[in-house]
């Protein structure tokens, strides 16, 4: 029996066609460490309330709320890095939200997820060829392992010398890179990218940003992109979905709520930045 399309908050537009990602009640609780007693199990803390959405295939969607909103948490779901409390994570048609040994290995290969902080995510002791290498071994996708390399650095545009470099020898841009070319190794179907052009400078904001529109478009990549900032999300994005307190209070197709958001908190959001400014900023150093 066919699934019905999940319910869309106010704002929201029809199921957007062909998903790759369907989420439905999707709810996480996780313990609040700063709440925890002298003796036994810290209390519990709802984050994620409820989600309903969907990721059209081959695109780009947005996550944008502001700083606690959950989106950082709601990406690790995405990738099944957290296991959700309730509800289900539809990949292609496959629940995955209760996933666990066996089933979720198998799974990781299509299941990517670019961080935030490059000098976080990659280990500071390893050649940049060897951190690359390391999923693809575990994968078991050992053929051709230095050709796979060498490829995964050329579409992030970087040098194949970048290979023999530690991390520290890197700018931000290019570890931010690395992060991409580590993901995109495997050729996944789908990526969560988590902040990843934030402390970035504009010109190196907008150089990402247009390699994140030819790899999705050259390597048929299905996105989440998770930001703070509107003006990005602007940018790169044709569909958005806006969390406040972990809960979606809008979503649809970016043009469409940038034009006439329905909900307050939206509003906020786009009023708080300087658009027109920062979209000449990119239109100058994209074009």
């Amino acid at each position: 029996m066919p699934r019905s399309p999940p319910t869309m908050p106010r704002g929201g537009p029809d199921m957007p066609p062909d998903p790759l990602i369907e989420v439905r009640g999707l709810r996480l609780s996780l313990p609040d460490l700063n709440a925890k007693p002298l003796f036994g199990a810290p209390p519990r803390i709802e984050i994620l309330k409820g989600l309903d959405f969907a990721i059209p295939r081959g695109t780009i969607t947005g996550i944008v709320g502001e700083s606690g909103s959950g989106k950082s948490t709601l990406g690790r779901c995405l990738v099944r890095l957290y296991r959700p409390t309730a509800g289900e994570i539809l990949f292609d048609g496959q629940d995955i939200a209760g996933l666990e040994g066996l089933g979720l290995a198998r799974l990781r290969r299509d299941l990517q997820m670019i961080f935030q902080d490059p000098m976080s995510s990659l280990n500071p002791r390893h050649r940049i060829g060897r951190i690359i290498r390391g999923p693809l071994q575990v994968n078991g996708l050992t053929d051709d392992l230095e050709t796979r390399v060498s490829d995964a650095l050329r579409h992030a545009q970087l040098p194949t010398t970048a290979a023999a470099r530690y991390p520290h020898q890197l700018s931000g841009g290019q570890r931010q890179r690395v992060g991409i070319a580590r993901a995109i190794a495997l050729a996944p179907r789908f990526i969560v990218a988590d902040e990843i052009v934030s402390g970035l400078d504009v010109s190196t904001q907008a150089q990402i940003i247009t390699l994140l529109e030819r790899l999705v478009a050259e390597m048929g990549l299905t996105m989440a992109f998770i930001s703070h900032d509107l003006s990005v999300i602007r940018r790169l994005c044709s569909h958005v979905i806006v969390l406040q307190g972990g809960e979606i209070v809008e979503q649809g197709e970016t043009a469409a709520i940038f034009e006439v958001p329905a909900h307050p908190y939206t509003r906020t959001l786009r009023d708080a930045i300087p658009l027109p400014e920062i979209d000449e900023t990119w239109l100058a150093v994209s074009g």
